[in-house]
């Protein structure tokens, strides 16, 4: 293109031209939302490509239905559109390939020269369906994009290849599909869109702060101690009388321990309420050793707060005590044994001990279902706690099927308007979304939410986590905008119920930093980051997880500004803290090795990188089993740098062992599955196994390249090996394509 032709390009009034049926109206809202809100990443605004320089808005976007007066000549307007229109954007379906309106103003475009302007979003029906008379009706691409332009002007017999992106579930995607257009209307390659979009998922815990243990303190240690004295309280009174006479002497003990601190002097600090705590953890010992009743009710109560403090490590030896002591005086079928065993497997899930936590909780379950029936709200409870366990343990579709028994229970029992559903919606929408479903989380979150406002008001901190919840699967959508507004709101609301330093405070600027990061807006996301660092570092001192995860948050975010030698720093930092808070062994610990030898490999630094993957494989496999995901990632990368020192045998060994243990954990065709195909196809490419190599290459770039979670950089090394394999086979035709692929991603980084 011309730069005459460049400068035209600048001047067009609109940035595209919508067309659809009025019965799609729906899409074509959605659509006209998504481009008008829609930021450019700034890293690549003003570089020059075939549509002219890249700006920074895609606004204004022409809606015929919507920017059409009531008393014109809409012939006359609707041309002057399209010939003020940069791009055409047709929303296909049976109704629009039947829609007059829609083909004509196909066919105005293409008059005004702009066939290779025209793009499409497939939203129903079959493209063209309508070359086989059984299936005519189908039909999604109206006549006029399946034919090309005769030199008068008219339709010719020629087929076209419409340039579509197809948001029908099980093909883009809409998140995916959205991003496909805006490449094309840029110019650019879809990859450069994606750097920013998919990183998020390596960084989810970052944002996702479901049921925050720092969040289950609602204004002041002090406060949560008397609340959970009356709790307990309440519902001993309920039962027979001699148990509420021990319920008194519970709450006798509990006011007790007040009087140890001065509230004025610890309202809203944490270390009180710890201090508080360790002294009533030693009394229990020492002073109720002749009351057993008591002093387990008391120890699976202190357990559960320390827990909510994060302080898993003082809450497991009481709450084992509490289960031991239970059973020695009321059997091993009783419901506070159940009880026990249950806030026991909660916080053995915490400390990532996955197979006794799973074991716990089966037989608290086990027990309640005997007692209780098979339908009862503490029988959902251990229901929905087993399969977050199941989830955090890799077996996703196991744990879809707890959710989906425990939310059906508690509709049933409790009703669509109640706390536990709102959390059991939240738990199956997360699991939904780790499984690669990002569409049906949002109704299920945008549920809970509701549920939340109506039934716990605003604010709670329920709420809040149900809104960064909610948030940070509509980034994934694409919904900039709503999502920064949710986590802003969010945010807001924990600072009035929280003081400034707090670790909730801390935590929401992390979320609002996050989605600021992925839309380019890196100096404001620092400015948050550091400063959220910096209040977890006065809350928690400098060894916390909390520390650990932020460190981790800019290490992406030094990345993604240029500086990959930063970002391997902060990462070692992050990885440090890691050990010295979990120790050796724990996932968290593998995930920050492996974190780390990712920006290593993207330096170039394998022979550091390879022993933390090594490092990670085996404490994967130690901690996770050689069946889970996590597992399989660390196979997968190991792989890769075993190709890229050129001990292809091992490689291949590896990556098909990673491919069939993610077949089993996910849906066909997973991108997680795809990456560790690459990593086998390269294998065998450099073991000379060309045409085995080509199949499994070529399926994974199909996928990995419009697969909106896999990251750039397996997107990228896909596409390398395709060149490699190509050139290293003689065939230069068809590595070429390759090779422009991968200057494009170079020059789009730069």
């Amino acid at each position: 293109m011309s730069e005459a032709q460049m400068a035209t390009m600048q001047n067009y009034k609109y940035r595209a031209f919508v067309s659809y049926s009025h019965k799609d109206v729906k899409w074509a809202d959605r659509l006209y939302k998504a481009l008008e809100t829609y930021r450019v990443p700034k890293y690549l605004v003003g570089q020059q490509t075939t549509r002219g320089p890249i700006p920074k808005r895609l606004t204004p976007i022409f809606r015929d239905r919507e920017e059409l007066p009531s008393a014109t000549d809409l012939g006359e307007i609707i041309g002057q559109a399209l010939a003020e229109s940069a791009c055409l954007i047709v929303i296909c379906s049976p109704d629009a390939a039947r829609s007059r309106w829609v083909n004509e103003e196909i066919l105005a475009f293409k008059r005004l020269g702009g066939e290779d302007r025209v793009f499409s979003l497939i939203v129903g029906g079959e493209p063209h369906a309508s070359s086989h008379p059984e299936q005519d009706v189908e039909e999604c691409f109206p006549e006029a994009l399946r034919f090309k332009l005769s030199p008068d002007g008219k339709l010719s017999d020629e087929p076209a290849e419409p340039i579509a992106a197809d948001a029908r579930p099980g093909k883009d995607g809409a998140g995916n599909a959205r991003l496909k257009l805006i490449s094309g209307m840029l110019g650019i390659g879809l990859d450069a869109l994606r750097q920013r979009e998919q990183q998020r998922r390596h960084r989810r815990m970052a944002a996702i702060t479901v049921a925050s243990l720092a969040g289950m303190i609602i204004t002041t240690g002090l406060a949560t101690m008397a609340w959970l004295a009356r709790a307990e309280a309440e519902r001993q009174a309920e039962r027979a009388e001699a148990e509420a006479e021990t319920s008194r002497q519970t709450t006798n003990f509990l006011v007790g321990l007040f009087k140890v601190s001065d509230p004025s002097t610890s309202r809203g600090d944490e270390f009180t309420a710890h201090d508080i705590l360790d002294r009533g953890a030693d009394r229990i010992e020492k002073e109720l050793a002749d009351q057993p009743a008591i002093q387990a009710t008391l120890m699976d109560t202190l357990g559960t707060v320390y827990t909510g403090l994060g302080s898993v490590d003082r809450a497991t030896p009481l709450l084992r005590e509490a289960v031991a002591i239970r059973r020695l005086l009321r059997g091993n079928d009783h419901a506070e044994v159940a009880q026990s065993l249950n806030n026991l497997g909660h916080v053995l899930k915490l400390k990532a001990e996955y197979a006794e936590a799973e074991a716990t909780i089966r037989e608290a379950l086990t027990i309640r279902r005997a007692l209780l029936g098979d339908v009862h709200p503490e029988v959902a409870q251990s229901i929905n706690d087993l399969g977050d366990v199941l989830t955090r343990n890799g077996d996703y579709k196991a744990a879809e099927t707890m959710f989906r028994e425990a939310l059906a229970m508690r509709r049933q029992l409790l009703g669509n308007m109640h706390p536990d559903t709102a959390q059991t919606l939240e738990d199956l929408a997360l699991n939904l979304y780790d499984q690669g479903d990002f569409e049906s989380p949002i109704p299920l979150l945008r549920e809970a939410v509701s549920i939340r406002v109506e039934v716990q008001g605003d604010p709670h901190p329920d709420l809040a986590e149900a809104l960064n919840n909610l948030a940070f699967v509509l980034g994934d959508a694409g919904e900039y905008e709503d999502a920064e507004r949710l986590f802003r709101n969010s945010l807001e609301m924990k600072r009035r119920l929280f003081p400034e330093a707090h670790a909730e405070i801390a935590m929401g600027l992390n979320n609002v930093a996050f989605v600021l990061h992925d839309q380019g807006e890196y100096e404001q996301a620092e400015t948050m980051y550091r400063d959220a660092l910096a209040i977890q570092r006065q809350v928690f001192g400098n060894d916390h997880t909390d520390v650990a995860m932020s460190l981790n948050n800019l290490a992406y975010l030094l990345y993604d500004k240029g500086d990959p030698v930063a970002a391997v720093a902060m990462s070692r930092e992050s990885l440090a803290t890691y050990r010295r808070v979990l120790g050796d062994k724990h996932p968290s610990v593998a995930m920050g090795m492996s974190n780390l030898a990712l920006w290593l490999m993207e330096i170039g630094d394998y022979q550091t990188a390879e022993p933390l993957l090594r490092q990670s494989m085996t404490l994967n496999q130690d901690l996770l089993g050689i069946e889970h995901p996590d597992y399989a990632g660390s196979l997968t990368m190991l792989a890769n740098i075993l190709v890229a020192t050129n001990r292809y045998a091992e490689a291949r060994d590896l990556a098909a062992q990673a491919k069939a243990i993610c077949v089993e954990a996910f849906p066909q065709d997973h991108w997680r599955t795809m990456i560790a195909a690459s990593a086998e196809g390269a294998a065998l490419a450099g073991l000379g196994q060309y045409g085995e190599a080509e199949k499994l290459l070529l399926k994974s770039h199909a996928i990995l390249s419009t697969d909106e979670a896999a990251l750039p950089v397996f997107v990228t090394e896909t596409t390398r090996q395709l060149a490699r394999l190509y050139q290293s086979w003689g065939k230069a035709d068809e590595a070429a394509p390759y090779v422009t692929l991968l200057n494009e991603a170079e020059s789009s980084s730069n």
